[in-house]
């Protein structure tokens, strides 16, 4: 389940309800959303930048968010197994083909 996380890193401004989430490992199991109680959100800025977002449901850990480059958020969107954009949506660009 996504928290609405916001932080300030190097002078700029991350904010997950404003971007969009690109991949994640969301996943139903019937009773709670979240993965052995942590989830992994991969957004887009509307100004193309890219970031992770770490949420936890665990006592003493903190929610986060990590800025990536292009390179780092095309590896983490090919590990999450949910997308909801598409990767040409998501990078501008169709994946090279095999």
């Amino acid at each position: 389940m996504r928290a609405h996380m916001q932080q300030i890193i190097t002078g700029i401004r991350y904010d997950t309800e404003k971007a969009e989430v690109i991949a994640s490992n969301e996943y139903w199991d019937g009773s709670n959303w979240e993965r052995h109680g942590r989830n992994l959100h991969l957004y887009k800025s509307p100004n193309g930048r890219f970031f992770a977002g770490y949420s936890t449901q665990w006592q003493g850990e903190l929610n986060y968010i990590e800025p990536l480059s292009t390179d780092e958020a095309m590896q983490m969107y090919e590990d999450l197994p949910e997308h909801p954009m598409s990767w040409e949506d998501a990078f501008g660009e169709a994946p090279e083909e095999a």
